[in-house]
Parts: structure tokens; C-alpha cells; sequence
């Protein structure tokens, strides 16, 4: 088996390996490793193209459909350029259609620390909270690839830190960003509000907003799920990192009792 998530081909295709696979069904893949992918893809085009460093604020992703563990094509381009603030798009396809979208705002990065602050709660550390083993709930080659700590409130209701020993592309330097955010859409499952043997409830998007580049390897998540009665849900969390809070995501649900 691959020791990464994905195996670059060439400027454009990247191969996904069994380390994708699951959760809802082994043989496609956990959208959580592309997202990072797609993440990675974005600052190395930045990084091309510019030398001011822009840092990701905002990576916004549409789920346009689900995805094998099979070779995918990606694109990159600018939306809208600036010297200070740019908007990029990424996307993912697999035999011709696209199935993720990211958009994602680069900001400039200026010394903001004389009025930094924020009031998000800060959570217990990871080595505060008992480990926990999700591929007791979850299938699939990507959830048996992370290391999981978690604190369960009540169903929908929680906060846990993850981290995984898997790097998301072979011999190819990833940087810290783009690795947290190949973990942010586990978000949805690590504090079910259902058992998903009785209710899917998969995410149709995904959008983080960040305050800083994240620090350290564990990404630290306090989630809330709420389901609405016709059939949508919504997953709200504080992102951290073992620095304090980093940002905030929001995920939609199709809830779909089975």
C-alpha cells in the first residue's frame, strides 16, 4: 500500500490510494483527503506565481458528486487577481466530471499582533481527552488512518482532536494548511447526532475560515450538529490547533433516514 493519501502522475492527475477509501462506502473515496489536496494545489500555484506569500483566509468547497479511489484530473485558476487579495478556484474531476470545487480567498499577510484577539473558548488539549477508535463506527481506509481524541458531550454534541501519520501526497512537501485541511470534514462524524447505520447525513459543502496558519499536528475540532426537520442538518464547529483557536467551519447535511 501507498504510504500517502494520493500519488502524483503528473502536472494535473493524481492517483488515490486505499487510504482514501470510505466512510459511507469503501470504494469511494473520504472527500476529506481531496479537499486538502485541492488546498495544497491552490498555494503551490501561489506559490508560482507570486513571492509575497498570500495565506488561505477562506477555502469554501462544493461537493458536486462522490468520487471513486481512482485516478482524478485536477485545474487550478484565478478568479480574481490582486496585489493584496486574491480569489482562486480549484477544482477535482474523475473520467470528465467534476465532483469538488474549492474557492478559496489569499490574503496578504500584514503584523496584526498589537490587536490580535479572539473571544472563542479554547478547548482541553489532546492529551487531556481519552483516545478513541472511529473505525468502530466508520469504515473505509482513511478513517483506519487517523489517530482520534475525543470528549462526547451528548449525541451532535462534542469536541476531539486528529491527527494522521499519513502524508497527503507521496515525496512531495505539503504544507500545514493544506494538511489540516485534509482533515476538516471529518468534522461530521466524530460526534454523531445519529447512528449512521439508521441515518445518512452526508455534507454537500464545506467552508473554513482561518485566522492563521494553523501550528503543530494535531487540529483540534468542537462540534456542534443540529438536524432540521425537513430533511437538512448543519455541522458547526471552532477549529484549534494546540496554540488556541484557529477559525470556523460549516458544513450542510442532507439528512436521510434510512
Amino acid at each position: 500500500m501507498s504510504v500517502a493519501y494520493f500519488e502524483r502522475l503528473d502536472a494535473t492527475r493524481f492517483r488515490a490510494t486505499a487510504h482514501t477509501s470510505g466512510a459511507w462506502r469503501e470504494d469511494e473515496q473520504h472527500i476529506s483527503p481531496a479537499i486538502g489536496l485541492l488546498a495544497h494545489l491552490v498555494e503551490r500555484d501561489r506559490a508560482a506565481r507570486r513571492d509575497d506569500d498570500l495565506v488561505l483566509a477562506r477555502l469554501s468547497y462544493d461537493i458536486l458528486g462522490t468520487v471513486p479511489v481512482d485516478d482524478v484530473t485536477t485545474d487550478v485558476r484565478v478568479v480574481r487577481p490582486g496585489r493584496t487579495i486574491e480569489l482562486v478556484e480549484a477544482t477535482m474531476a474523475h473520467a470528465g466530471r467534476v465532483v469538488l470545487v474549492l474557492r478559496a480567498w489569499l490574503l496578504e499577510p500584514r503584523d496584526t499582533r498589537a490587536v490580535a484577539g479572539t473571544a472563542l473558548r479554547a478547548i482541553p488539549g489532546p492529551d487531556e481527552l481519552e483516545p478513541w477508535t472511529p473505525s468502530d463506527t466508520w469504515p473505509g481506509g482513511f478513517i483506519g488512518s487517523v489517530e482520534l481524541r475525543r470528549h462526547l458531550e451528548e449525541p451532535g454534541r462534542g469536541w476531539f482532536w486528529v491527527r494522521t501519520g499519513v502524508p497527503l501526497l507521496a515525496d512531495e512537501p505539503v504544507g500545514p494548511t493544506a494538511r489540516f485541511a485534509g482533515l476538516l470534514d471529518l468534522a461530521n462524524g466524530m460526534t454523531v447526532r445519529a447512528d449512521p447505520a439508521l441515518v445518512h447525513f452526508p455534507n454537500v459543502d464545506l467552508t473554513a475560515h482561518l485566522l492563521r496558519e494553523p501550528v503543530g499536528e494535531w487540529l483540534g475540532v468542537d462540534v456542534s450538529i443540529s438536524f432540521g426537520d425537513t430533511g437538512v442538518g448543519v455541522t458547526s464547529s471552532v477549529l484549534h490547533d494546540t496554540s488556541g483557536p484557529l477559525g470556523s467551519l460549516a458544513q450542510s447535511l442532507t439528512v436521510r433516514p434510512r
